[in-house]
């Protein structure tokens, strides 16, 4: 009798283990999958305080401006835009809500606010594009943060969610003219 050819077999236990390994890794990788669907179709957590307004009217106007809520989260407004960038003294609502069309977010506080906080919103918006600092009498909170149609009141600076805000709505999903300027209109910023 020849020499037969040793056969090696598996056992069953270890076909079973191999299958469970593999069937778990693709399983975990599909529920990763759909997670991150999830987050980009859903888009980012909504900020704490947001408030979105309907949508606004637009065009420009000669004549004074009665805005609803202050400051403006949008609507009809002057045909020059505000220029970006911090100023120590109000600026004009209807030159800001222009520049807010172009996508700029239009951060405003107390003229009373505290010192230490005015330094650290002109600190935390130096260098920033497409974003209006300035004071703004009569706000009912110490900070609000406004771009078109939404707007985040504050009781005081939270670096957080301000990040946030200008993450998600810096020429976010309500700007209607993206690519416009934020420079070349109206206003001195003292940075």
């Amino acid at each position: 009798m020849g020499s037969r050819a040793k056969r090696r077999v598996t056992p069953p236990a270890q076909k079973s283990g191999r299958r469970w390994i593999i069937g778990g890794a693709i399983g975990v990788g599909v529920i990763g999958l759909v997670v991150a669907l999830y987050f980009n179709i859903r888009g980012p957590l909504p900020i704490q305080g947001l408030e979105i307004f309907p949508r606004q009217e637009r065009g420009h106007v000669d004549e004074d401006i009665a805005f609803g809520e202050l400051p403006p989260v949008g609507g009809t407004h002057r045909d020059v835009w505000q220029n970006c960038g911090i100023y120590d003294v109000p600026v004009e609502p209807a030159n800001a809500v222009h520049s807010m069309e172009h996508g700029a977010i239009w951060i405003t506080y107390q003229p009373d606010l505290a010192d230490d906080q005015v330094l650290e919103l002109q600190d935390m918006m130096r260098g920033e594009s497409f974003v209006i600092l300035s004071p703004y009498p009569g706000l009912r909170s110490p900070v609000v943060l406004t771009a078109w149609q939404v707007q985040l009141e504050m009781d005081s600076v939270d670096n957080g969610r301000i990040a946030d805000f200008i993450e998600q709505y810096r020429v976010g999903p309500y700007t209607p003219e993206r690519g416009a300027s934020c420079s070349n209109g109206i206003g001195e910023p003292i940075s």
